[in-house]
């Protein structure tokens, strides 16, 4: 059933009711006329300069649910990282979305793929469009990457026997003399307890290799929780800020964020391993982990992913996802495009993971230093 008690009609335009005798469409407040681009009537809302237009002419960036006033939805915050030019996609893209009709069901999957097409413009792994039949996936941002990780490797040779402290996997490895952690998703937790229970496990290794390969991200919690037995004093270790309006540079001021003191958890070496394909909040854990004690980051430039989502429903009853908060690190440098690690190591070999292998030789050698 339709704004107006009809049944049995197909969303058009908008997700609007399409009036076949007028040709126009119905936005409860007024009428719309697609050809000309132009409401028939003014704004009621008084909102702009031109009230008869539709969403400032840029109904990419805005929506206008009932005709009365425009709505931003897409406050992305790293167009300037990206070195996008939204005017030219949408230029782009406008007269293949201008032609479109939506009749048949059937023809919300060309849709679909339309607007899956702009979104991955972006190159963002945090854009995504969700429907009630798909998922617009973007995969570009790691694409061409050293891949840098072997799961039946892993498994094979250093997963043997482990343990699992909710989602930590741990064992000990080179000989019971090195702590090994394998932490697959943010999204799995894991309590304080938890942690402190592995470290103990770990009182008498000389170092951690601490592994967030392949770890596509999660609670930005969980990030802070990881990384904080490593902290020997308050620190800045990054800044955000959030968008503020719908320009390219309407952004909040720096607000930082900071690790508190630790205890005395981990004095110890500790080594990281990421890859390409550590994205989110495993980007965001790689950063601050560069600010810790006696911590070496290891392996391939990270994944990026450093603008928090946030999610919108448009006319249709459909979502899309989008970057929202823009994150840096301590120089304030946005961490969208990734770490680079202080030590670049590829994987190569078949038989044994490089990164873990090169990792237990710098602690080892640093433990017989002293």
């Amino acid at each position: 059933m339709n704004e107006r008690g009809e049944e049995n009609f197909t969303p058009n335009y908008t997700g609007k009711f399409f009036d076949e005798s007028s040709g126009l469409y119905y936005f409860n407040a007024r009428w719309y006329d697609c050809e000309l681009g132009r409401f028939t009537t003014q704004d009621p809302a008084r909102d702009g300069v031109n009230w008869y237009g539709y969403c400032s002419n840029n109904p990419l960036i805005y929506t206008d649910p009932d005709g009365r006033a425009v709505v931003v939805y897409l406050k992305y915050c790293l167009f300037d990282d990206k070195k996008m030019d939204w005017d030219s996609v949408y230029s782009a893209y406008y007269q293949r979305f201008d032609t479109m009709k939506i009749v048949k069901y059937e023809d919300n999957y060309r849709f679909f793929d339309g607007l899956e097409e702009v979104l991955n413009e972006l190159e963002d792994g945090h854009v995504n469009l969700y429907s009630p039949f798909d998922i617009s996936v973007c995969s570009q941002w790691y694409e061409g990457y050293p891949k840098n990780f072997d799961s039946d490797i892993l498994t094979k040779y250093y997963l043997k026997d482990y343990r699992r402290a909710n989602g930590l996997n741990y064992c000990m490895i080179d000989g019971d003399s090195i702590g090994y952690v394998y932490y697959g998703s943010f999204s799995d937790g894991f309590s304080m307890t938890n942690w402190l229970a592995v470290l103990n496990y770990f009182a008498k290794c000389r170092g951690i290799v601490l592994d967030v390969r392949n770890n596509g991200g999660g609670s930005m919690d969980n990030a802070y929780r990881l990384a904080a037995p490593f902290f020997t004093k308050d620190t800045v270790v990054g800044y955000w800020q959030h968008k503020s309006g719908p320009g390219h540079e309407d952004f909040s001021k720096f607000e930082p964020m900071r690790m508190n003191e630790s205890k005395g958890y981990w004095r110890r070496p500790v080594v990281v391993l990421c890859n390409r394909r550590s994205y989110s909040a495993a980007n965001f854990f790689v950063s601050i982990m560069r600010y810790a004690d006696n911590c070496l980051i290891l392996g391939g430039i990270s994944g990026g992913g450093g603008g928090m989502p946030m999610s919108y429903e448009l006319p249709n009853g459909w979502m899309v996802r989008f970057s929202s908060v823009k994150m840096y690190d301590r120089d304030r440098v946005s961490i969208e495009a990734g770490i680079k690690p202080h030590l670049l190591v590829n994987q190569h070999s078949e038989d044994k993971d490089d990164l873990i292998e090169e990792a237990v030789r710098l602690i080892n050698s640093a433990y017989e230093k002293k």
